[in-house]
């Protein structure tokens, strides 16, 4: 089981959002059975077979082995993800380009970038045989500014140093890597 999936197919979203699909998705934190997803989710067994085999048809469920008793064999499925992200391009059929937001500081121009980065990676994922790790790199930190001109100038080091570093680092005949950094307000936590 991968950690996300990032649905990328319209039919996919669809099936995923359909409220039975979604229950029997929910119990399926565990492999299990058409009997023991219909027990979980007050249906029948009938019932959730319909449904799983559309669940696996668009990729959302897949098999996870098989248990035999008394002459039966029954099959075992699991979730193909823990999450399920949809890709932004889903929805208009494009994603949104960050070079069409004006203002680089603005919290559009950021959901922009991330939009385009779930997006793209999404799709590298998707065509990358099963198993294949994607080369990446991820920074994820939180930092409390005392000012906005401690943050002025935290930003003004930064972006000084990745340009260094890409200088140092970038070659023409290289493979292009995409590197964005972000900084938003973290949300207060519920208690």
């Amino acid at each position: 089981m991968d950690d996300i999936h990032v649905l990328n197919d319209a039919g996919a979203v669809e099936v995923a959002l359909d409220p039975i699909r979604t229950s029997i998705l929910d119990a399926l934190a565990e492999p299990g059975s058409a009997a023991s997803i219909a027990a979980t989710v007050g249906l029948t067994r009938q019932k959730v077979n319909y449904h799983l085999k559309s669940l696996e048809a668009h990729g959302l469920v897949e098999p996870a082995g098989e248990r035999t008793w008394g002459g039966i064999t029954e099959r075992y499925v699991q979730r193909s993800a823990r999450h399920l992200v949809v890709a932004p391009d889903v929805l208009e059929g494009k994603t949104p380009d960050p070079n069409d937001i004006a203002d680089r500081r603005s919290a559009a121009y950021l959901v922009a970038v991330n939009a385009r980065a779930v997006s793209e990676v999404g799709s590298i994922t998707a065509s990358a045989a099963a198993g294949t790790r994607v080369p990446t790199l991820t920074v994820d930190t939180v930092i409390g500014f005392k000012s906005a001109e401690d943050r002025a100038a935290f930003a003004a080091e930064l972006q000084s140093a990745v340009a260094d570093l890409a200088a140092r680092y970038h070659h023409d005949d290289g493979r292009l890597h995409r590197l964005t950094v972000s900084s938003y307000p973290k949300p207060k936590e519920e208690s």
